[in-house]
């Protein structure tokens, strides 16, 4: 890989950007090289078998491993796979750049190494080489803003959060993983006056992304979502198990006034042991909170996936949120299933 020219500025001086990004040792037995999306079939099937043996809170989505593996000009992503003289895909790792921040630069790095060849420093390795290549990334931005370096780890894969820990990363934000059974009654709800509550549909997509940023401008870690950022979140999307919330004023203008983007991820549902709608983004413009509009929402949303068969629904839920959000989703009949912590480096 080509030596990037190391960037100038107060930001790539508190990054420390590293010249190079070092490539893990030939010792450790593997062939490195950026992945492309003809690997997609061996990323997918690496997972499936770390998966086995991690039992993750979430899969791996294969829409989002074409998505991070694409060559698409509106994101800032670098891959790393460690291939076996078999040719097989035995370690991977993947440093992504959301695009649109606008006050903290973040870069988010995920990995994953075949159980059969852990225990070798592979894990170490390739955690050194992330952090590298983040904070080149991070500093060629040119913006002089705080910046964060974070990866996701289930709260169960302690060895893993070891490794964060011991490369300087620490726990910044736990983010519950619930769920409910779709059949158990639900509350008795009540849309508020001047409200409807309509099926996803794609004449409405832009102004829901409009909605989205404006309702979670005031939620810790979230920056705005360019359409390109907007059209990854939802790959998955189920329109009829998506709810939009419609107000209309005095002078008869409609505007978006919550949003429950629920997906259908049928790729986890062998590994789950049941059908799910998973709710991935559900938020009310702040001048129409405080009237149920949440939970009319979210009970749209389970009774869509009931008339369709659907087993359970699911969410997440960042479990320090001011608003009290997983009491709120308790309340609904939602149980914890397992979280996931987010390590970070702030700089």
């Amino acid at each position: 890989m080509p030596t990037p020219v190391r960037p100038q500025g107060p930001l790539a001086e508190r990054l420390h950007v590293p010249a190079t990004a070092e490539l893990p040792a030939p010792h450790l037995g593997l062939t490195w090289r950026a992945l492309t999306p003809a690997d997609a079939p061996a990323v997918l099937a690496l997972a499936e078998r770390s998966a086995a043996v991690d039992r993750p809170v979430t899969e791996l989505n294969p829409a989002k491993v074409a998505d991070v593996l694409g060559d698409e000009r509106e994101r800032v992503t670098d891959s790393l796979g460690g291939f076996a003289v078999d040719g097989e895909l035995r370690a991977m790792a993947v440093v992504y750049l959301p695009q649109g921040d606008v006050d903290i630069l973040r870069a988010f790095l995920t990995a994953s190494i075949d159980p059969a060849w852990r225990g070798r420093g592979i894990g170490r390795a390739l955690l050194d080489w992330q952090d590298a290549r983040a904070r080149q990334l991070l500093a060629a931005d040119g913006r002089d803003l705080p910046a964060r370096i974070g990866a996701y780890v289930d709260e169960h894969l302690t060895d893993r959060r070891k490794l964060y820990v011991a490369a300087g990363f620490s726990p910044k934000r736990v983010f519950q993983e619930m769920r409910r059974p779709v059949a158990a009654p639900l509350p008795e709800t009540a849309v508020p006056e001047g409200v409807r509550i309509v099926d996803w549909a794609p004449d409405l997509d832009d102004a829901v992304r409009h909605a989205h940023n404006e309702a979670f401008a005031d939620h810790w870690g979230s920056q705005p979502l360019t359409p390109e950022s907007w059209a990854i979140l939802h790959r998955e999307l189920a329109p009829t198990w998506s709810k939009v919330a419609l107000a209309t004023g005095p002078d008869g203008d409609v505007d978006v006034a919550g949003y429950a983007m629920t997906c259908r991820h049928e790729h986890a549902w062998a590994r789950l042991g049941f059908t799910e709608g998973y709710t991935e983004v559900l938020g009310v413009r702040r001048p129409y909170r405080g009237q149920g509009l949440a939970r009319a929402l979210l009970v749209a949303v389970i009774e869509s996936l009931a008339t369709d068969g659907i087993e359970s629904a699911g969410l997440d839920v960042d479990t320090v949120n001011p608003s009290g959000a997983n009491h709120f989703y308790e309340r609904l009949g939602y149980e914890h299933h397992g979280a996931q912590i987010l390590y970070t480096i702030e700089i």
